[in-house]
């Protein structure tokens, strides 16, 4: 629909019958063919809707749905002729609107109940439109909380307490790892860091054979993962 209500194919005819208003130099009615001999001038009637190429949609915004509405515009009578004179040259010469000579089929004017007549079929491209939905008020001041980071220390041990050095200490989907030294200690730096939901950190351990994964507490001063090797 238009922003004045009316939608594609009452639009498209608005706009054909002010254009032939002023290429035939007076008001052309909407209606049928006109049956009465006596009757002088033309008529315009929407006679068919034809399918038009559509562009295909990419995204969230939908393409209009496009058509063309096929007009009949016929004389009523001897005085009619000058004016779908004056229309034929109009059309052919701006190339507003196309036309197709090809209005004298019998089935046509049997459909009508009338006698076949000069006539001219007027194609004008019409479309639905899509609008694109609009996005939801926000209702909230938006609010922008940047996440700090911290540095984790700790030792690798195994079973005994003993340090197990070059193990290979990560923090997974960040990049940051490090590998232990002889002592078993390890610092991790780029650990993320939000004070308003505290939770555990894991951190993935790979060496001797091993490859676990170790759930620590970020606020013990001193981590201590002990790797044990796996029981048959």
């Amino acid at each position: 629909m238009t922003t004045d209500g009316r939608g594609p194919i009452e639009t498209a005819t608005a706009e054909l019958v002010a254009w032939l208003t002023s290429a035939a130099g007076e008001t052309v009615p909407i209606g049928p063919p006109r049956t009465d001999g006596d009757a002088a001038g033309l008529t315009l009637w929407p006679l068919a809707l034809r399918p038009a190429r559509q562009t295909r949609s990419s995204g969230a915004v939908r393409e209009p749905y496009r058509f063309t509405v096929r007009f009949l515009l016929c004389v009523t009578g001897p005085a009619g002729l000058p004016r779908l004179d004056r229309v034929l040259t109009a059309a052919t010469g701006d190339g507003s609107y196309p036309v197709v000579l090809e209005a004298d089929e019998p089935p046509l004017w049997t459909a009508f109940g009338s006698a076949p007549r000069p006539a001219l079929l007027i194609d004008v491209p019409a479309q639905v439109d899509h609008p694109t939905p609009a996005a939801p008020p926000v209702l909230q001041p938006l609010r922008l909380r940047q996440l700090g980071v911290r540095a984790l220390t700790g030792r690798v041990v195994g079973p005994e307490d003993q340090p197990l050095a070059a193990m290979r200490v990560e923090l997974p989907g960040t990049g940051s790892a490090t590998r232990t030294d002889p002592d078993g200690r390890f610092l991790i730096v780029g650990v993320p860091h939000d004070p308003e939901h505290p939770g555990p950190v894991r951190l993935r351990l790979t060496g001797r054979g091993l490859v676990l994964t170790a759930d620590v507490d970020p606020t013990e001063p001193e981590i201590v993962i002990v790797c044990a090797p796996p029981t048959h």
